[in-house]
């Protein structure tokens, strides 16, 4: 079972090779400024290096999240865009790589690696059997592994179904999909837990997996948006997206905005209510010095900036809107990350100049080429997708 073929490919995407040649820029930056900070000051090298690791990483993860979704609800309205939250899945090989490198980090890092500062501290020893450098490793890299298994399986099914137009691919990812949901949702909050809250052995929040899982779609859902844009803006997708596709690609950013704030609302005021002392060190340290306007722009910028923007229906529709916001949000989401990072070494204030700027480079140059090769290389819509008949002529009342 298939679909008429009426619809007219677009075929692949390359970017000019200027652009190619400002990614492969940005790499030799990132490179440069992070082999010298780790020389001038390790901690700060190290500590831009994790947080940038887990930002890309997440972007990787919640592009195979969101074709998930579309998949297991059997959505319609996304058929023309999925192929664009795929692409992003070209990372995820470079997330093994970036891990090994963080390997090495891990003593300037994380305080249970030390085994002088673990003995005799009743938290520290009472999750050394957790927190061993071994175990880290393995478990991680397993999780890894894991989400190239599910991406090549799923992704790979998608860009099949291109030339054999063939149903039971579909269906096939439908199979995969509840099984991802599941792998994903304890590998992610594991991941959140070593490489983002073990920053601090001393806290926990039971609630975390789910802050960093609300900003890890939040930043997604820009990505795709402003991808979607740039190929729009090349006249690839002609005819496939429309901007009722726009409208519903901004109430998803809306509404992540929201569950974001909902969910970092719900961990602060859960533990400012209980006020227990191995608890609110985590946020007395943000709301303390130069932290205390970081997490204000957090509130002020990540949440009600996006809310009130896209709150009107004109604002979702619109192409400039959509990229500025876009282009915020993910800005607003890199802040969160150093916010969850950085306060661990710097209790003063952020640090934010070369260190962190050309780290950030260096990874956004890898990101980048990654993803617009997958884009130079397959349909940059699944054209084989029973549904994109449907999608096309998608409008709302």
């Amino acid at each position: 079972m298939g679909h008429a073929t009426t619809i007219k490919n677009p075929g692949t995407f390359e970017v000019s090779g200027t652009i190619k040649n400002l990614l492969i820029a940005c790499v030799a930056v990132g490179v440069a400024t992070f082999a010298f900070s780790l020389n001038a000051d390790p901690t700060r090298a190290w500590a831009s290096f994790v947080m940038n690791h887990f930002y890309f990483m997440s972007l990787a993860l919640g592009g195979l999240f969101f074709a998930t979704l579309q998949w297991i609800t059997g959505a319609m309205w996304s058929a023309p865009i999925r192929r664009v939250s795929e692409s992003l899945t070209a990372y995820l090989p470079v997330v093994f790589v970036t891990f090994a490198i963080l390997y090495f980090g891990v003593p300037k890092l994380y305080l249970w690696s030390h085994m002088e500062h673990v003995k005799g501290d009743l938290v520290l020893e009472g999750k050394s059997g957790y927190l061993s450098l071994g175990f880290f490793v393995i478990r991680n890299v397993v999780a890894i592994a894991l989400w190239i298994f599910f991406a090549l399986k799923m992704v790979g099914n998608s860009i099949a179904q291109d030339a054999s137009r063939d149903y039971r691919l579909t269906e096939k990812n439908r199979f995969w999909s509840p099984v991802f949901l599941i792998v994903f949702s304890l590998t992610f909050t594991m991941a959140s837990f070593d490489q983002l809250m073990s920053l601090d052995p001393h806290w926990f929040s039971t609630i975390f997996g789910v802050y960093t899982f609300a900003g890890m779609f939040y930043s997604t859902l820009a990505t795709i948006c402003l991808l979607t844009l740039l190929l729009k803006s090349h006249g690839k997708l002609e005819g496939l997206v429309n901007e009722n596709h726009l409208h519903d690609l901004g109430k998803y950013m809306f509404a992540f905005a929201v569950f974001w704030a909902y969910i970092g609302f719900s961990q602060f005021m859960l533990i400012w209510y209980a006020n227990l002392p191995e608890e609110t060190g985590y946020f007395i340290r943000r709301m303390e010095d130069g932290w205390m306007g970081v997490s204000t722009f957090l509130l002020v910028g990540k949440f009600l900036v996006p809310f009130f923007i896209l709150m009107p229906r004109e604002a979702k529709r619109n192409e400039k809107v959509l990229r500025n916001i876009g282009i915020f949000m993910l800005i607003a989401q890199w802040v969160d990350m150093l916010w969850m990072v950085q306060p661990e070494f710097f209790k003063d204030g952020p640090r934010i100049g070369l260190t962190e700027i050309g780290v950030t480079l260096g990874f956004l140059g890898v990101f980048g080429l990654m993803v617009f090769r997958f884009l130079a290389k397959y349909n940059v819509v699944a054209i084989g997708d029973p549904r994109l008949e449907e999608s096309v002529s998608h409008h709302h009342q």
